[in-house]
């Protein structure tokens, strides 16, 4: 197989023909297993006499299907039991923590990304309803930001830890390059049809790096890959459909070099909605001046460059790929290995075993009644506040594909914890990784965020002054971090509304969001908050907006 070839070695290919009932048992990017005969054809010149040059063919006489997962690890008992003990020991939170570091320990940082790109290879459910139609549980994600914020280094932890992935560039690849092509024969002339990237990538991932640097004609032949997954041939008397059942992982820089705050996220990525949406995440990844941070990134490169680890020698590198040209057994691969910061992490081939059997399980997660409710709450709640403010266009569009991304995430999160229903659990962590994306800005505050010591006060200052100068809450039991679910509220109730009552709002307030409880002293907080941004008026217990 392709991905079995000896490092630094080109795989090597023979043709095959198939005669009578064997033509059009198998497709382009298909795994077969071939019986047959091999043949010396004289090969024919232009003035039809026969040179003394033959090629070598191999006469099909049975063709039988391979599993598209060739590249599966090999599962111990060991393997098995140790995987199953991680969900009864760890809680949800911490074993994806767990994973998302044991994905891309060099990288520092960006945890979100990492737990996302974990949720991307276990993948959702993919359906065919009853009238035909399929919905796709692939998972494709998008990175654009910065220079040098790592987005090529996680392109390469997901052909590391994925079963089967194919790497391409923007600028290296064209549109039939991705998808199929179709040549002539030199010797009969008739014409064939070769497969693409995304075609022979199947049932795997696809990464393309630079893929701002992508022509706009090319762009537009992956779109019917990144929904439909199939790629549509008709040229030259060919009719065919491929399948490209795959998930794409791309990353780009913005238009501008650097991204630029003052604009859009569209006018940074300068991608039409069309492809945008069809990215189930997005990322927004800055390079941010901030001391805090450059101190944590520059000790863990450091880190990383002064340990003494004699794995990264030349010899060692050259000793590993002759033990891989080998095949040695890898049933005594460790479960946990160092990490930089003195912690432990589960191994490279743990996490690849432990991804591929919990994406292959042989039941699939089913949503419950609880997580639809929760699902269709904060879609929503997004659509309305989307709406609310249609002048601004900082945010990417928000369509009915969000809402089936976050069933996807939720689907992925419920197979790492081995269980056969989707439940709240699962639909908090989709909710909380699709807010990075619907929110786009608010990824990139997201440290500074974390830097605030006290965010109390940050609240009390932002703003101008108030008539009454009404003092900041002294209360200690309002918590804070509940303000941005409760501006979010707020708006959601008062769509289309210029007043509201105080005990209404209350109540619906708490209508909305079964997850979390908010006070009386968290709604007049933020009330008070509101009235020093001059954003409401209080007046009789009744909330008039400005």
């Amino acid at each position: 197989m392709p991905e079995s070839a000896p490092p630094g070695q080109l795989p090597r290919s023979v043709d095959v023909v198939l005669e009578d009932d064997l033509v059009d048992v198998c497709k382009p990017g298909d795994r077969i297993s071939v019986v047959g005969v091999y043949r010396a054809i004289p090969v024919k010149s232009i003035s039809s006499a026969v040179t003394g040059v033959f090629r070598t063919v191999l006469v099909a006489l049975s063709v039988s299907q391979l599993s598209k997962e060739v590249a599966a690890p090999a599962l111990s008992h060991e393997d098995i039991k140790a995987i199953n003990e991680l969900p009864r020991r760890l809680e949800p939170s911490d074993l994806l923590n767990l994973l998302g570091q044991s994905f891309a320990p060099s990288i520092c940082g960006h945890d979100y990304i990492k737990k996302a790109l974990v949720l991307l290879l276990l993948g959702g459910t993919e359906k065919i309803l009853q009238n035909g139609t399929h919905i796709r549980g692939d998972v494709n994600c998008l990175m654009v930001g910065d220079p040098s914020v790592a987005k090529s280094q996680f392109l390469r932890c997901v052909l590391g830890v994925a079963a089967y992935a194919v790497s391409t560039t923007g600028r290296g690849s064209s549109g039939v390059g991705l998808t199929a092509a179709v040549t002539t024969d030199h010797d009969n002339g008739e014409r064939k049809l070769e497969a693409g990237a995304m075609v022979l990538a199947d049932r795997g991932v696809v990464c393309i790096d630079e893929f701002d640097k992508m022509n706009d004609a090319d762009r537009v032949a992956i779109h019917e890959v990144m929904e439909q997954q199939t790629v549509t041939i008709a040229k030259a008397g060919i009719h065919a459909s491929l399948n490209a059942r795959c998930s794409v992982v791309a990353a780009a820089n913005p238009i501008y070099g650097n991204y630029d705050h003052s604009q859009g996220v569209t006018r940074n990525i300068n991608l039409p909605d069309s492809l945008l949406s069809r990215f189930d995440m997005l990322f927004i990844v800055l390079d941010q001046s901030n001391t805090q941070i450059d101190r944590q990134i520059s000790s863990h490169v450091l880190t990383m460059h002064s340990r003494e680890n004699q794995t990264l020698s030349a010899r060692c590198i050259l000793e590993q790929e002759a033990s891989l040209v080998r095949t040695v057994e890898d049933h005594a691969v460790p479960m946990y290995t160092s990490d930089n910061a003195g912690g432990e992490i589960l191994s490279k081939r743990f996490l690849q075993k432990y991804l591929y059997y919990a994406k292959h399980r042989p039941w699939q997660p089913v949503l419950t009644s609880a997580a639809e409710i929760y699902i269709a709450d904060r879609y929503a709640q997004w659509r309305v506040s989307k709406a609310a403010d249609s002048r601004n266009r900082r945010t990417i569009p928000i369509t009915a594909r969000t809402l089936e991304t976050m069933i996807r995430l939720s689907t992925a999160h419920a197979k790492m914890r081995m269980s056969k229903s989707i439940d709240i659990v699962d639909a908090a962590v989709a909710t909380d990784i699709m807010r990075l994306v619907v929110e786009a800005d608010g990824f990139a505050d997201q440290s500074l965020a974390l830097l605030d010591d006290n965010p109390l006060e940050k609240i009390c200052k932002v703003g101008p002054a108030s008539i009454d100068d009404t003092p900041c809450p002294p209360d200690a039991s309002v918590n804070v971090s509940k303000f941005p679910t409760l501006q979010k509220h707020f708006q959601a109730v008062m769509f289309n509304r210029d007043s509201i009552e105080m005990k209404e709002l209350y109540q619906q307030c708490q209508s909305l969001d079964h997850q979390i409880k908010f006070t009386s002293q968290d709604v007049e907080a933020l009330v008070r908050q509101m009235q020093r941004e001059n954003k409401i008026m209080l007046h009789d217990g009744v909330i008039h907006i400005i």
